[in-house]
């Protein structure tokens, strides 16, 4: 279908008119125009001209100008990207996603034209006053060389209304920007040693691991300014084979990725985001992962995990198999007198003919596993319901034998069972039981 430039068109038509009344003179008539001479001169099509005759060749604006429709792609789905822009997300690609969770089906240019014409619901950025400081140079590795790990903290609203605090295990690769993230309940070390293992499965093993100054990394520095480090996680870097670089503080030219990453995951991931459970957080944190290490991304100009496979991977080593790093992934926990064990805040039941004062605990999906302390057996599994209630187990408490009284004289009372006696009343007719042998 032939479009046509309105402005442009008018203009043409008014010059090419102007110029026909200067050279017929006074002979010159709107109602005897040369519609072809028109058409020729101006590159309007005829139909058209000659409904602009019609009209005496005056332009009115189209009958529909500056109305709009009732319903639009974006009908019932203004009130989401309103309560995001007031809480300051104006990614357009965040909200095209969070748009098609709900069964949006427009495209990512209509939430552009809506952010654009809503810029007044994002709240005022914070103006910078300080100095930016120097220039500097960022730091930079090579392909498998080192990764970034850190810590994020984010608020959980409960059904009931409470909050409290959850921690996003953060860790990516320096050279290519492979990442890979996990939510726990708190950064305990033995939970930043189950991410460190998830993480390393997913993407490898590097020779450095950046890292600023966790408690649970490092204790101090001796007078020389060389790191004391935290004794498990001594044995842990031993025993998995990476060495730890320390970075120093509010300083971001070194460990800024994965400081950035945290921030993408707070603004991305987090935004709008629901669950069930840990367990379910993490598998939309896995798919979330896989689908931003599969995106092109501008600051490596490359696919984060083509990338990674094709330049870090033959510089990684794969994590081993050994009995050792199990006891890594299955903390040990004290069992209480009354035979629960403690575990992400829930207490869960151990079987009563354990007799040892300590287990382990591993959770894996929605299953939660209890081992003796060398994991030589497993002693009961349970199911990861995230009540605060207490989970027992089948056989938690023995059967103690009851007592019992039993006669201290000979028995002379007695007492005699008679029959059942024979009845005429109405009601026997209803007596299904008559006649029938529940034996046979």
């Amino acid at each position: 279908m032939k479009e046509y430039n309105t402005s442009s068109e008018e203009e043409r038509i008014t010059e090419v008119l102007d110029a026909m009344r200067a050279a017929q003179g006074e002979t010159f008539s709107l109602e005897k125009v040369n519609l072809a001479e028109l058409e020729r001169r101006t590159g309007v099509s005829r139909a058209r001209l000659r409904r602009l005759k019609e009209n005496g060749f005056e332009f009115k604006p189209h009958g529909n100008k500056g109305r709009k429709a009732e319903k639009t792609v974006l009908t019932g789905y203004t009130g989401t990207i309103d309560t995001l822009l007031i809480a300051g997300v104006t990614n357009s690609s965040v909200i095209l996603e969070r748009l098609q969770d709900r069964g949006f089906l427009g495209s990512l240019t209509v939430v552009k034209e809506y952010i654009a014409a809503h810029r007044n619901l994002v709240p005022a950025k914070r103006q910078l006053v300080a100095p930016q400081g120097n220039r500097g140079r960022r730091y930079t590795t090579k392909p498998g060389e080192s990764f970034q790990m850190d810590w994020g903290f984010v608020k959980v609203q409960d059904p009931y209304g409470n909050e409290y605090t959850a921690a996003c295990f953060a860790m990516i690769c320096h050279h290519c920007g492979e990442r890979y993230i996990e939510f726990f309940p708190n950064a305990r070390q033995e939970n930043l040693f189950i991410g460190m293992i998830h993480a390393f499965n997913y993407m490898g093993i590097p020779e450095y691991v950046l890292t600023d100054n966790m408690k649970s990394v490092i204790i101090r520095r001796d007078l020389d300014g060389r790191p004391v480090w935290q004794v498990d996680y001594e044995a842990f870097m031993k025993k998995v084979g990476f060495k730890t670089k320390l970075c120093k503080p509010r300083h971001p030219f070194t460990k800024g990725k994965v400081e950035r990453l945290v921030r993408f995951v707070k603004d991305n991931f987090i935004v709008g985001r629901t669950f069930w459970n840990v367990t379910d957080l993490n598998r939309q944190a896995l798919d979330w992962c896989d689908t931003q290490n599969n995106t092109f991304h501008k600051a490596t100009f490359g696919v984060p995990h083509t990338v990674h496979m094709n330049a870090c991977a033959p510089k990684l080593r794969a994590v081993s198999r050994e009995m050792e790093l199990r006891f890594y992934l299955c903390p040990p926990r004290r069992i209480s007198f009354d035979g629960f064990i403690n575990y992400e805040s829930r207490r869960f039941g151990v079987p009563y003919w354990y007799k040892r004062s300590v287990a382990r605990v591993m959770r894996k999906d929605d299953l939660l596993y209890i081992y003796s302390d060398d994991l030589s057996q497993l002693l009961v599994t349970h199911g990861v319901t995230w009540s605060l209630r207490d989970q027992y187990c089948a056989d938690q408490y023995s059967q103690l034998p009851q007592p019992e009284e039993y006669p201290s004289m000979p028995v002379t009372s007695t007492i005699k069972l008679l029959q059942k006696p024979v009845s005429t009343s109405a009601f026997d007719k209803f007596d299904f039981d008559k006649g029938v042998n529940w034996d046979d």
